[in-house]
């Protein structure tokens, strides 16, 4: 591994830092080296913060004071996603960078946002910077597949998520709820909840599991809950109208929004009812979202292909009979062990 892919490595070791914080933003890490030694660093504060190379600037001129004027100039500055060109919630990154006079520039990958998307690579170049592109792009990337995906499909990064057994099945034939997955899966699960915007479920699992779909094992906000409820039939004494999240219940009779619980109902409900919810979903700035269940509410995903990513519990229990688990075409790119079960990762081939 070269200097400048260690030094970029740090980066997206701090960027994931950010996780289920930053959003509808990008998570992005920075470090400042100079004479190969790290002098500064940081990484996307939550939305409407500071971002990375705001953090890891500041984090110079706290530990340097003045001398942290000369050090800039000597510097090379490494950021995972190209420098913001516009004023948003924030003012320009590359502008700071430039301000500051460093020597070179090493970024990952190109923002594929509109008001950036080159230009702040530009306003670098333009300063005299040596700017160098594309130092671990693919892992970069990956770090941030969920803003790519919603920038560039208009809907969220949609994350399937179920349990099965040994031999395959996915519930049991009764409606009785039965756990597949052992308890550090569990835990598990909860902390993904935390780092994505939202998670899914339809009827039948509100009905046969009454889940919270919080962060209860876990520390970290709750994502919104959304519900598929075409008809109303899960009442307001159900976990999911609770106050400890924001619940969206898309259904095919009301719209009407109160403190914590939105109803949205969808003209011509059956009609691309998975599409009809990401492109909602998507005008609401949520970026990523986990499908919890159940098997009919997967099935849908998976037969419209909208998805991106599937994180599949195994456990070595066989039950002889059951609903069979759902089916997917897609490339595992890991599997590790969470105590006595296995948990394999796809992305869509």
């Amino acid at each position: 591994m070269s200097k400048d892919e260690l030094w970029m490595q740090r980066c997206l070791d701090l960027a994931v830092l950010g996780a289920g914080k930053t959003s509808p933003n990008p998570m992005v890490g920075a470090v400042i080296v100079n004479n190969d030694k790290i002098i500064g660093e940081g990484y996307t504060s939550p939305y409407g913060g500071p971002h990375a190379e705001v953090n890891a600037i500041q984090s110079v001129i706290d530990r340097y004071g003045e001398n942290s004027k000369v050090l800039f100039k000597e510097s090379t500055i490494y950021v995972s996603l190209e420098p913001c060109a516009h004023f948003g919630k924030t003012p320009p990154c590359a502008d700071l960078i430039v301000s500051k006079g460093f020597e070179r520039a090493v970024i990952a990958c190109q923002d594929p946002y509109a008001k950036v998307n080159g230009l702040g690579i530009q306003k670098l170049k333009d300063a005299g910077i040596e700017v160098e592109l594309g130092i671990l792009e693919e892992k970069a990337k990956w770090v941030n597949r969920r803003f790519f995906t919603r920038l560039k499909e208009f809907r969220p990064y949609v994350i399937l998520k179920w349990a099965e057994t040994a031999d395959g099945y996915f519930a049991p034939l009764s409606n009785v709820q039965r756990w597949i997955s052992n308890k550090a899966s569990k835990q598990l699960v909860h902390k993904w909840r935390a780092e994505e915007d939202a998670v899914l479920v339809g009827k039948g699992t509100a009905k046969a599991d009454n889940p919270s779909l919080t962060v209860r094992e876990w520390e970290g906000r709750n994502p919104k809950r959304i519900l598929i409820d075409k008809n109303l039939e899960i009442t307001n004494d159900f976990n999911l109208y609770n106050t400890e999240a924001e619940t969206l219940i898309f259904n095919a009779e009301v719209t009407d929004w109160r403190a914590n619980i939105k109803l949205i109902a969808l003209e011509n409900f059956d009609l691309y009812l998975p599409q009809q919810i990401l492109y909602q979903l998507y005008l609401m700035d949520v970026q990523s979202i986990i499908i919890e269940g159940g098997k009919k509410t997967l099935d849908m995903f998976i037969d419209a292909g909208l998805w991106d990513e599937a994180r599949v519990f195994r456990s070595n229990e066989k039950w002889g009979e059951g609903m069979v688990s759902p089916k997917i075409s897609g490339k595992m790119i890991d599997h590790i062990k969470v105590g006595t079960d296995s948990l394999l990762f796809f992305i869509k081939a």
